[in-house]
């Protein structure tokens, strides 16, 4: 966005307050069966793995991926891109329940976690801070846990967060080698958790500026902005709060799936997400803030305004009595004939409102 594109549209009346924004965010209705379009491509990428070695293939249809299901070893199946028929048939040979598989295939749903049939199911968002709208976008990822597999399903293939794990599943000595498939399900949930922090943190960047131009000067741009804000800060609570208790559900889990030595990690992923939550209350008791500032700049500059109004209107006071009572329609006026008649009622005119200034400084008035 150029700079010219960046301050037009603070011109267009109907885009300033972006209402589609608030339509897309708050207009989510589950009771609503919405129909997701299947994705024109998809990639499929396995990592198969153990403590010596390690494979990594690009599949060209869903079906190579079930011989995994068998394997002695630990199996990632990643899937971006999202197909009815394909999804139904991974949940299908890999005996996940078709209530997952309608979780997987939804648009807009809370993150949740479920255990169905010695399966281990999270659905949460990742979150990326679009620099150009300044705005939190969101795709949904299903993490399916499984005996020694985990499947992954995306929506985008182009981006996700989890670069970090399969830079380590490169390395002979990672944890990742040694450990099983819910030490790889903690490592995913522990990527997207932390890149909330950095989501935050650009909204933190943005707060900083949108306050200080509040202070300076309060106009119809700084509310649109706060505006703006308050809105993304929605999105991200709205995906940060029930994370929390999913965590918790993981931790709270007797599954066979999870190993006691796993239960200290997500103990730590529960506290990350609790510091993320605690840290979009303070963001958000910031934004009312920030209203709360606006407004009283508003009026203190309304006040202002009035201030140096009524200060003229009583200076003018003085002339008008003045040029009134001289102004009436009567034959007998004193001075009214008199040669220095006009300026001495002139001179009341100049002094009075000097005096009358004299008294309001002194009094601190202005």
């Amino acid at each position: 966005m150029n700079r010219a594109e960046k301050y037009f549209r603070y011109l267009n009346p109907f885009t300033l307050f972006a209402p589609g924004r608030t339509k897309e965010i708050l207009n989510v209705n589950p009771v609503t069966n919405l129909k997701r379009k299947d994705a024109e491509e998809i990639v499929i990428t396995v990592y198969d793995y153990n403590e010596t070695t390690l494979e990594e293939n690009k599949l060209h249809r869903i079906q190579e991926s079930f011989p995994y299901l068998q394997n002695n070893k630990v199996s990632w199946i990643n899937i971006d891109g999202l197909r009815q028929k394909d999804v139904n048939d991974v949940c299908e040979h890999f005996g996940i329940h078709s209530l997952i598989a309608e979780d997987i295939l939804s648009c807009s749903q809370r993150p949740k976690m479920d255990e169905v049939d010695d399966i281990l199911y999270c659905l949460l968002n990742m979150l990326y801070f679009n620099e150009r709208t300044q705005s939190v976008e969101q795709e949904q990822v299903s993490i399916v846990l499984g005996k020694n597999y985990v499947i992954t399903f995306q929506e985008d293939p182009k981006r996700d967060v989890f670069d970090p794990i399969r830079d380590k599943l490169q390395m002979h000595n990672s944890k990742f080698r040694q450990r099983q498939a819910d030490y790889l399900c903690y490592a995913m949930l522990d990527l997207i958790i932390d890149n909330y922090f950095f989501v935050m943190e650009k909204l933190g960047d943005c707060l900083e500026v949108v306050e200080e131009e509040v202070i300076r000067r309060s106009n119809t741009r700084s509310l649109a902005r706060i505006n703006h804000l308050r809105k993304e800060l929605i999105v991200l609570k709205r995906n940060i709060a029930p994370v929390r208790d999913l965590i918790g559900g993981i931790i709270r889990s007797e599954s066979d799936l999870l190993d006691d030595r796993t239960t200290k990690y997500f103990k730590d992923v529960h506290d990350h997400i609790t510091q993320a939550y605690d840290l979009s209350e303070n963001y958000r008791d910031l934004m009312i803030s920030m209203q709360d500032l606006y407004i009283s700049n508003v009026n203190l500059r309304m006040n202002e305004v009035m201030k140096v109004m009524a200060i003229v209107t009583c200076l003018m006071a003085p002339a008008t009595v003045i040029g009134g009572i001289f102004g009436m329609n009567f034959d007998v006026i004193p001075t009214a004939h008199n040669q220095w008649g006009f300026y001495t009622a002139v001179g009341f005119m100049l002094f009075i409102p000097v005096l009358m200034l004299f008294l309001f400084k002194r009094r601190g008035w202005f």
